[in-house]
């Protein structure tokens, strides 16, 4: 969890199944954070099999730069590609990324990673191209820039669009969570709350996008 308020980095991820999965390693500069937590568990980078990223902004893609020299799988969001590519050029050449080619390209559906089995979501609004990933076996989901506790993602960055964010997050509201994980801030955690967090974001801000 990221919770130094002085720099804007995303909450990182880590799965421990049969291969090792990080989820949005954050931003370059500020990765000896992840670095950190993952020698807490006598780990390190380079023993990492696969990272995953919700959606191509710099605060959550920009570390895949530190797997370059190692054996990690990258995956991306197959519609946040395009928007490296095509939408965002710009982006790619503030944080070195123009040239990435990930190895796997997501799309919507179920996808397994060793014995963890996802349903990746497409989710636009804050992002073209942003993807939730649903962890049906333990009830967890990941969301990325969508929706936080008590909060929602902001539209106001190339490709956002706030009536996609809206529908996006009526959509993942109907899944079945009881830990809700977000890319910034606190975990939503039990069933009631993840409710009733969901219920609060559309009472306090769907009337804003």
């Amino acid at each position: 969890m990221w919770l130094d308020p002085t720099a804007n980095n995303c909450n990182t991820y880590f799965i421990n199944g049969t291969k090792r999965i990080l989820v949005d390693p954050g931003h370059y500069s500020l990765f000896s954070h992840v670095q950190e937590g993952l020698s807490r568990l006598s780990l390190s980078a380079e023993e990492i099999d696969i990272v995953v990223i919700t959606h191509a902004h710099p605060d959550h893609i920009e570390a895949v730069k530190v797997f370059e020299e190692t054996d990690a799988l990258i995956a991306v969001p197959a519609a946040e590609m395009h928007f490296i590519k095509r939408v965002a050029r710009y982006h790619g050449d503030a944080f070195g990324l123009l040239d990435l080619e990930p190895d796997i390209l997501l799309q919507e559906g179920a996808f397994q990673i060793g014995n963890v089995n996802f349903q990746a979501i497409q989710t636009p609004g804050h992002s073209p191209g942003s993807i939730c990933l649903h962890w049906p076996d333990k009830k967890v989901l990941i969301t990325g820039d969508v929706v936080f506790n008590q909060g929602i993602g902001r539209t106001d960055l190339p490709g956002g669009d706030g009536h996609k964010l809206k529908e996006s997050i009526k959509r993942i509201s109907q899944l079945d969570v009881e830990v809700l994980l977000p890319g910034h801030g606190e975990i939503v955690s039990g069933r009631d709350a993840v409710k009733a967090n969901f219920e609060n974001i559309e009472k306090m801000w769907f009337s804003y996008i």
